[in-house]
C-alpha cells in the first residue's frame, strides 16, 4: 500500500475515534443531552425518550452518569418498575404509563446526567438535570470603627452574607446606588464560597475601599444575582453608612432658640465643627470689666444650657476646639448674646396710706434694656385702672383699701414684663362683712362661726362666748376669725352670738343669731353674706378646716317616716276638712279671711282645746293648700295653721 493509502486509512480511523461515547464503550457519541430545570425540594420529571417520541417504553433502565461511570438506578419490564438500592431507592416512581421516571425530594446532589436505555443498544436518550434554589436575604455588616481618610490603602468598608443559594449567586456592590468595579489602590471586592453539608453555597462577600470626606453620608449595599427555573432574579441588602473620620477645618457657635431672646428663656449654646470625631470643645465668655475671655462650665462638650436666661448672660462668647490626633486648635467667630429684660420694678411710695376722702399717688419705675410700657391693675379683680408711670387715686373710701399691681412691659417682647404688688391702706374703724345672720344650729354639736372684718390698722377680732378661736390675715388690713363652739342648752337660752372688731379708730360688730334645727324646720333662705357661716352637720373637711358654709338638716332615719308623716298630714287634713265642712253646712261656722276660726261647739264638747298642723313642706309649696275660703297663704306663714276649736 502506497503512502497515499496509509494516511487515508489512518485518518479513517482517527474519524471512527471520535464518534466513540467516552466512558461507554461500543456507543456511538449522543446528541446533547436534553436539559431539565427544577427547585430543591421539587420534582423532576424524566422522559425516557424526546418529548414528541411515541417508542415502546416497557422495557428499559435507568443509568446516571457520574465521573464517567453509569450507575444503574432502575429497571422497567412490562411496564412496571423497579428502584436498585442506593441512594435513589426511595424517590423513583413511574407515570406516563412508564415513558416517564418521576424523582422526588431533588437535591443539588441530584445535579448529574441520567440515562434511559432501551432493549436495543441505540435506543438511549440522555438528560442533564440542573438545580437551583434562591438564597436568603442578604446580610450586611458594616465596619462600626470607621475608616480614615488618611489611610492610603483600602479598608474594610462592610461585609455581604448571602445563605443557601444554588448555584453560586453573583454579587454587586453598590454605593449611592452606583455599582461599584474593581480599581487598583481604590476598590478592592473579595468573594468566597463555603459548601453547607446540604450542597448548598453561602456566599461571603468583603467591600474594601479607599474613602473621602465626601464619602461621610454614602450608602453602600450589596446585590445578589441567582437564576431559577423561572428566570433571572435577584435580591438587595439593607443600605448603610460607614463612619468616615476626618480632621475639623472650622469651628462655629449655634445657639437655640434664634431670633430675640428675653429674661426666662430656656437657652442652648453649642460648639459645632465639621470634623469627625468632633474636637474636644470649651466655651468663653468675655469679661466686661477686664475684656478677657473666660471659660464657662458646660455640662457636656461644647454645651452650655442657660435654663433660665438672665440679663447676666449677655455678652460675647467663643468656642475653642482642639483635636486630639493634630493637637490642632479651632476658633469660632465671637458670638454677641443679648437677653432682653426687664427688673428692679419699683412703686412708690412702698406702704402707701390715706384719710377715707384723701388722695394718692403712685409711681412706678424699672429698668430695661428697650423701651417699657406701664399698666395699673386691681389685684382682687385684675381690673386695669390706667396706663402710665402714675396711677392717681382722689376721694378713696374705705373699699379703695386693697392691693394694686404696677405691670412694666416690653410692647415689642411679647411675654417680656414684670410687676411690683403694693397695698394701699384707708384709715378708718373696722368694717363688718355682715351686720347681722342667722345660724342654723344642733344642740350639743360644735359649730364653727366666722367672722370677716378689715380696716386700717388691722382690726382684732373678739367673741362674748367661749370657744377654740383662730384668726387669718386675709391681707394687711382684713382678718377672718373661726370660732369653733359646742352648742350647750344654756348658749341656745341666749341663742346670740357676737363678735366684735376693735382698732384705735373705733369699733364695730356682727350679731349671729342661733336657731335649732328640728323635723319641722324648713331650709332657709341662703344669704349672700361672707363673713359668718355655720352648720349643724358638719363634714370631716370642713371640721378639719374649721369652718362650714351651708346649714344641712338631720337626715330622716328612712324614708319610710318620711311617707308615713306625710300620710297622717293628709289623714289629719281630710278629717279637719270634714269637720269644718259639717260646721259650715249646720250655719255654726261663720265664713272669714282670718287664719283662725271661732267654731261653737255643742253643749256636749263644751272642752277648750287646740289643734295645731304643722307642714314640712317647702313655702312655694304651701301656697298649694288653700283654706276654705280658697285664699293662699303669705310669704311669712312657716306652714303652720293654727285653729282654735273653743267655743
Amino acid at each position: 500500500m502506497g503512502l497515499p493509502g496509509l494516511v487515508c486509512a489512518f485518518l479513517l480511523a482517527a474519524a471512527c475515534c471520535c464518534h466513540r461515547v467516552a466512558g461507554v464503550p461500543g456507543e456511538a457519541e449522543q446528541p446533547a443531552p436534553e436539559l431539565v430545570e427544577v427547585e430543591v425540594g421539587g420534582k423532576a420529571f424524566l422522559k425516557c425518550g424526546p418529548s414528541h417520541s411515541q417508542g415502546n417504553f416497557s422495557h428499559a433502565d435507568w443509568f446516571f452518569i457520574h465521573k464517567e461511570k453509569s450507575t444503574l438506578i432502575f429497571r422497567v419490564r412490562q411496564g412496571q418498575g423497579q428502584s436498585e438500592p442506593g441512594e435513589y431507592q426511595q424517590r423513583l416512581s413511574l407515570q406516563d404509563r412508564g415513558a416517564t421516571l418521576v424523582l422526588t425530594h431533588v437535591t443539588p446532589h441530584d445535579e448529574r446526567i441520567f440515562l434511559c436505555q432501551g432493549k436495543r443498544p441505540q435506543s438511549q436518550h440522555r438528560l442533564q438535570l440542573r438545580v437551583y434554589k434562591a438564597p436568603e436575604e442578604p446580610t450586611i455588616q458594616v465596619n462600626v470603627l470607621g475608616i480614615s481618610v488618611d489611610n492610603e490603602e483600602p479598608e474594610e468598608v462592610a461585609t455581604c452574607v448571602g445563605k443557601d443559594g444554588y448555584p453560586i449567586p453573583q454579587v454587586t456592590w453598590y454605593k449611592n446606588s452606583r455599582p461599584l468595579q474593581e480599581e487598583k489602590n481604590k476598590v478592592h471586592i473579595q468573594s468566597s464560597q463555603t459548601v453547607e453539608s446540604s450542597g448548598l453555597y453561602t456566599l461571603k462577600s468583603v467591600l474594601k475601599a479607599r474613602l473621602l470626606k465626601e464619602d461621610r453620608d454614602a450608602r453602600f449595599y450589596c446585590e445578589l444575582s441567582y437564576r431559577l427555573p423561572s428566570g433571572n432574579h435577584m435580591k438587595e441588602s439593607r443600605e448603610v453608612t460607614v463612619p468616615v473620620f476626618y480632621p475639623a477645618e472650622k469651628v462655629w457657635l449655634e445657639v437655640e432658640p434664634t431670633g430675640v431672646l428675653k429674661e426666662g428663656d430656656r437657652v442652648e449654646i453649642r460648639c459645632l465643627s465639621d470634623g469627625n470625631p468632633q474636637p474636644h470643645f470649651s466655651i468663653s465668655k468675655e469679661n466686661p470689666s477686664t475684656k478677657q475671655m473666660e471659660e464657662e462650665v458646660t455640662t457636656d462638650n461644647g454645651f452650655l444650657l442657660l435654663e433660665a436666661a438672665r440679663k447676666e448672660h449677655s455678652g460675647v462668647y467663643e468656642c475653642q476646639g482642639l483635636d486630639l490626633e493634630t493637637m490642632i486648635s479651632l476658633s469660632s467667630e465671637p458670638y454677641t448674646l443679648l437677653v432682653n429684660y426687664v427688673s428692679d420694678v419699683q412703686v412708690s411710695p412702698e406702704m402707701p396710706e390715706s384719710q377715707e376722702g384723701g388722695s394718692l399717688t403712685l409711681s412706678c419705675e424699672a429698668e430695661s434694656n428697650q423701651a417699657l410700657e406701664f399698666q395699673w391693675l386691681r389685684e382682687k379683680t385684675g381690673q386695669e385702672l390706667g396706663r402710665g408711670p402714675t396711677l392717681q387715686l382722689s376721694n378713696l373710701r374705705r373699699e379703695a383699701g386693697g392691693g394694686y399691681r404696677c405691670m412694666a412691659s416690653v410692647p415689642s417682647i411679647p411675654g417680656l414684663n414684670r410687676t411690683r404688688l403694693v397695698n394701699v391702706a384707708v384709715f378708718g374703724p373696722p368694717w363688718m362683712a355682715s351686720k347681722e345672720r342667722k345660724v342654723w344650729v344642733k344642740e350639743n354639736e360644735t359649730v364653727n362661726l366666722t367672722c370677716e372684718a378689715s380696716g386700717h390698722p388691722q382690726p382684732r377680732v373678739s367673741w362674748n362666748v367661749s370657744g377654740m378661736e383662730s384668726e387669718q390675715d386675709q391681707d394687711p388690713q382684713s382678718v377672718l376669725s373661726t370660732l369653733s363652739v359646742l352648742v350647750t342648752p344654756e348658749l341656745l337660752a341666749t341663742g346670740i352670738v357676737q363678735c366684735t372688731a376693735s382698732n384705735r379708730l373705733g369699733s364695730n360688730s356682727t350679731t349671729i343669731f342661733l336657731e335649732l334645727v328640728s323635723l319641722t324646720t324648713l331650709t332657709p333662705e341662703p344669704t349672700k353674706t361672707t363673713g359668718l357661716s355655720t352648720s349643724n352637720t358638719v363634714s370631716p373637711h370642713a371640721r378639719a378646716n374649721g369652718t362650714s358654709t351651708e346649714k344641712k338638716l338631720p337626715e330622716p332615719e328612712s324614708q319610710g317616716v318620711v311617707i308615713v308623716a306625710v300620710i297622717v298630714c293628709i289623714l289629719v287634713l281630710a278629717v279637719l276638712g270634714a269637720v269644718l265642712y259639717f260646721f259650715y253646712k249646720k250655719g255654726k261656722l261663720p265664713c272669714g279671711r282670718s287664719g283662725k276660726q271661732e267654731i261653737t261647739l255643742p253643749p256636749t264638747r263644751k272642752s277648750e282645746f287646740v289643734v295645731e298642723v304643722k307642714s314640712d313642706k317647702l313655702p312655694e309649696e304651701m301656697g298649694l293648700l288653700q283654706g276654705s275660703n280658697g285664699d293662699k297663704r303669705a310669704p311669712g306663714d312657716q306652714g303652720e295653721k293654727y285653729i282654735d276649736l273653743r267655743h
